[in-house]
């Protein structure tokens, strides 16, 4: 059996009192002052996650962005240096190896930031199809990741003296202490917030300021399952539950993540087709009405009819009550506003079919 891998900041973590729990072949912080603490201290004031197994990887030599571009979904033309981009690398077939984070460097360089379990083959698809002087290498350990999110994220990092007036998806190259610092107006809980990436071997210079700063504020460190919670409010998708190689982009509503006028990207005649015909099953929201939590791989019912499945589940924070994503038939006919019932255990839990995301978007 395999030992998970370790952050960089693992010790600093057991010393925050941190539970632990394997994800993606990672140890991860689950929790420190508890999943609900966590998550409305980041949906009110500031929430840190230290999100370092996340993957990284490095496209350089000359032509790279233009490679990248023919190889993952997006549009690297809609953008430029000092800008990022939401992506997917498909395989031929419409399914998701992985969705991720791109980063323009300059046309000949693309940092990439894949999900931990989905980094080897995303760099070994690319490798393979790397034309003669591009180089693609896994950088997973080079960087870590800090999320700073919440409505205080900006005072934070101002504390810092980091900056912080980019625009959403925009980044800039900054220092703190002496440790170079990429920063970035990026994150997966739905609130205003940054992702920042220190060098590994340099990160707690940088944590321990951030701990520092969040706490003045009256925020938290918080862990993975702040982090689920939080991205299930918002609607947004996990790999391996939302997306994987069986569930395509217009199936996870994601579809505006595909550069369709692209003259090529992996998938693109399989999605086209797709797009098309309408995808079978659509990604849809789930709020239970009464008592009850919902987890993944649940049968979702009309009346005695299957016509879907839950992809990810838990109960809401915010909203007092349990929620869910499921991938509905679209035959179904289902509307937003129908009620459902959900096959928890052999008891029928009745929910409203619901269009994420579950509270007020404030990303922007």
């Amino acid at each position: 059996m395999t030992e998970p891998l370790q952050g960089p900041l693992e010790d600093r973590h057991r010393a925050l009192g941190a539970s632990f729990a394997e994800f993606g072949g990672w140890l991860m912080p689950v929790s420190y002052a508890g999943t609900v603490a966590e998550h409305n201290a980041t949906r009110n004031a500031v929430g840190l996650f230290d999100v370092s197994h996340l993957g990284k990887a490095l496209v350089r030599g000359p032509g790279a962005a233009e490679f990248v571009n023919s190889a993952l979904t997006n549009d690297l033309r809609r953008i430029g240096p000092g800008k990022a981009q939401y992506t997917l690398c498909c395989t031929e077939s419409g399914g998701v190896i992985d969705d991720l984070i791109a980063y323009y460097v300059s046309d000949d360089e693309i940092f990439l930031v894949p999900n931990a379990a989905n980094t080897a083959a995303v760099v070994a698809a690319l490798k393979a199809a790397a034309p003669e002087g591009i180089t693609v290498t896994d950088e997973h350990r080079s960087y870590a990741v800090l999320a700073v999110q919440g409505p205080l994220a900006g005072e934070v990092l101002s504390a810092l003296g980091l900056p912080t007036d980019m625009d959403y998806m925009g980044y800039a190259d900054a220092e703190y202490a002496g440790v170079p610092v990429r920063v970035c107006r990026t994150g997966y809980t739905g609130e205003h917030g940054f992702e920042l990436l220190p060098p590994w071997e340099q990160a707690g210079v940088v944590f321990d300021a951030l701990v520092a700063a969040v706490r003045e504020r009256g925020g938290e460190p918080a862990g993975l399952g702040a982090r689920d919670t939080l991205r299930t409010e918002m609607g947004y998708p996990l790999h391996g539950h939302e997306l994987s190689l069986d569930i395509s982009p217009l199936q996870a509503r994601t579809g505006w993540a595909v550069g369709w006028k692209k003259d090529t990207f992996w998938g693109r005649d399989a999605l086209l087709a797709e797009k098309a015909a309408g995808p079978a099953r659509l990604l849809r929201g789930l709020k239970v009405l009464g008592r009850g939590v919902l987890r993944p791989e649940l049968t979702v019912l009309d009346g005695e009819t299957p016509v879907g499945v839950t992809t990810s589940g838990t109960f809401s924070p915010t909203l007092k009550a349990g929620i869910a994503l499921a991938l509905v038939d679209t035959a179904a006919g289902l509307q937003d506003g129908a009620h459902v019932t959900v096959d928890v255990r052999g008891r029928a839990v009745e929910c409203e079919l619901v269009k994420p995301p579950f509270v007020a978007v404030k990303t922007r």
